[in-house]
C-alpha cells in the first residue's frame, strides 16, 4: 500500500491495481499537465495538476465503493478508471481538445488506445482487467460508469473542491463526505421523469438518497459561483483563446500532428511553440502575461444566433473579415465564442418521498441558476491592446452587433498607430 499526504483529502491509501497504475508513463506524465489550464495567470496558486486531482478522484471513488459495498472485479474496473480517468487529456486539459478532436476524432475520455497498449496495458492485464471495459467507464457507459462521469460523479466532487483551494476562492466547497455517503444506485427511475432524458431507463441509476436535494443543490451552487471568477475569468479566457491560436499554427506550420500534440504535456506544448517562428510572438507574449486585451465583450441576447452557433470554418472567416476591417493582419484579431450555456448537473437525481426526481424537476434554484448562467455568458473579441478600438468597431460591423453594449479595454495612454500590426 502506498500512502501519499493530499492537500484536500489529507492522506489517501491507494493499493491493488491503482497502485500498480501510479507509477505507469500516463499517469506520471499528469504531473506535468495543469488542472486549470492558464488560471494561474489569475489565481498564481492555481498550479495543481491532473495527477493530484486524479490521486483525489481515486480516494472518493473507493469511499463510493466501500459505501455502496461494491467489492471484487467491479471494484477494481473503478478503482482503475478513476485512476486513469484524465490520462487522454493533452495540455493545459480542456483548452487545445476542440482543436484536437477536429483532427483527430477524439474527446479527452477516448481512452480506448491508450489504454489497451504500453504499460497501463500491462497492468490492467496482469490485474485480469479488460482495458476495453475500463475505458467505458471512464467514458461514462454502463452502470458504474456515472460513478466516474455522469451528474453525480467523483471527478465533479474532487474539482470543485480542489479548484476552490488551489485558487483561494470560497465558492466551490461541497461536502465531499456527504456526498458519497448519501449516494445509492435505484433500479426504478419513474418513467415520467425518464422519458425526458436519453438516459437508460431501465439500468440503475445513481441518486442521492431521501433527504438530500440541498446536497444537489450546493454542487449546482459551487459550479455556477467557481464558473465567472475561475473558470470563465476574462484573464483566463483570453490567454487560454491566444494558446488555442498559437497550437492551430503550429500544426499548421510545422510537421507536428494532432495526435502528436494531444500526448504532449504543458511544458512540451510551451517549447513547441517557443521553437515555432509563426508561433514565436504567442509564446513570448503568454511567457511575459503580454496578454491581447478584450475589443468586443457581448452579453448573450446582444449576439446574432448565427454568430452563436457558427462553426470553426465560419469563425475564422469572421476573424479574417474583422481583421480586414480594421486594417490588421488576422492573426492579431481572436474570435471567443463560448459554447451554449448547460448545467450538466441540473439533471442529477434525487429521491423525494421514495421517488426519483431529476434535480430540475425538483429545486427552484435550477432556472434561477440557469437564468444566471445566460446572463454571465460573453461572446469576445481579442486584439492587442493598441488596436482594441479599432477591431472593436470592425467587429461590431462585421457581427452585427450594437457598439453601445460592447466593452473595450483599449487605454488612452496607448499609442494609436496601427503600423507595428500591420
Amino acid at each position: 500500500m502506498i500512502t501519499v499526504k493530499d492537500t484536500v483529502h489529507d492522506h489517501i491509501e491507494i493499493d491493488g491495481v491503482a497502485a500498480a497504475l501510479l507509477d505507469t508513463p500516463a499517469v506520471q506524465r499528469l504531473r506535468h499537465v495543469k488542472q486549470l489550464g492558464t488560471v494561474q495567470l489569475v489565481y498564481p496558486s492555481a498550479n495543481h495538476t491532473r495527477f493530484e486531482h486524479s490521486l483525489g478522484v481515486y480516494h472518493l471513488a473507493r469511499q463510493a465503493l466501500d459505501h455502496l459495498g461494491i467489492e471484487g472485479k467491479h471494484a477494481d474496473r473503478i478503482e482503475a478508471a478513476a485512476m486513469l480517468h484524465d490520462v487522454g487529456h493533452g495540455p493545459f486539459s480542456h483548452n487545445l481538445e476542440a482543436l484536437t478532436h477536429r483532427r483527430t476524432g477524439k474527446y479527452h475520455d477516448d481512452v480506448d488506445e491508450l489504454l489497451a497498449t504500453g504499460d497501463v496495458g500491462d497492468v490492467l492485464r496482469e490485474h485480469d482487467l479488460d482495458p476495453a471495459r475500463i475505458a467505458d467507464i471512464v467514458a461514462g457507459e454502463g452502470t458504474y460508469g456515472q460513478l466516474v462521469s455522469g451528474e453525480l460523479d467523483v471527478d465533479r466532487m474532487d474539482y470543485l473542491v480542489r479548484d476552490a483551494y488551489h485558487t483561494g476562492v470560497p465558492y466551490g466547497t461541497i461536502d465531499t463526505g456527504r456526498f458519497v455517503r448519501e449516494l445509492a444506485f435505484v433500479e426504478d427511475v419513474d418513467s415520467a421523469d425518464a422519458s425526458n432524458s436519453d438516459d437508460d431507463a431501465n439500468g440503475p441509476a445513481l441518486v442521492l438518497d431521501e433527504g438530500n436535494v440541498q446536497t444537489a443543490e450546493s454542487l449546482l451552487l459551487a459550479r455556477a459561483l467557481m464558473n465567472p471568477v475561475v473558470y470563465t475569468h476574462p484573464v483566463a479566457r483570453i490567454s487560454k483563446a491566444m494558446l488555442r491560436r498559437g497550437a492551430a499554427e503550429l500544426l499548421d506550420a510545422t510537421a507536428t500532428t494532432a495526435a502528436a500534440l494531444r500526448r504532449m504535456d504543458d511544458h512540451d506544448f510551451l517549447a513547441a511553440l517557443r521553437g515555432c517562428p509563426a508561433t514565436a510572438e504567442i509564446s513570448r507574449r503568454y511567457d511575459e502575461r503580454d496578454l491581447y486585451k478584450r475589443a468586443v465583450w457581448a452579453e448573450y441576447d446582444d449576439v446574432p444566433e448565427r454568430v452563436r452557433e457558427a462553426d470553426h470554418e465560419t469563425r475564422t472567416a469572421l476573424e479574417r473579415e474583422i481583421a480586414a476591417a480594421a486594417g490588421i493582419d488576422r492573426e492579431h484579431v481572436v474570435l471567443d465564442v463560448p459554447p451554449e450555456p448547460s448545467m450538466r448537473e441540473s439533471t442529477a437525481r434525487v429521491t423525494v418521498n421514495g421517488e426519483v426526481r431529476r434535480l430540475e424537476r425538483q429545486s427552484p434554484l435550477v432556472s434561477a441558476l440557469r437564468t444566471a448562467q445566460r446572463n454571465q455568458w460573453r461572446l469576445g473579441v481579442y486584439a492587442p491592446a493598441a488596436a482594441t478600438d479599432r477591431v472593436g468597431r470592425a467587429a461590431a460591423d462585421v457581427l452585427g452587433l450594437d457598439p453601445d453594449t460592447l466593452v473595450s479595454e483599449v487605454r488612452k495612454a496607448m499609442p494609436t498607430t496601427l503600423d507595428e500590426f500591420e
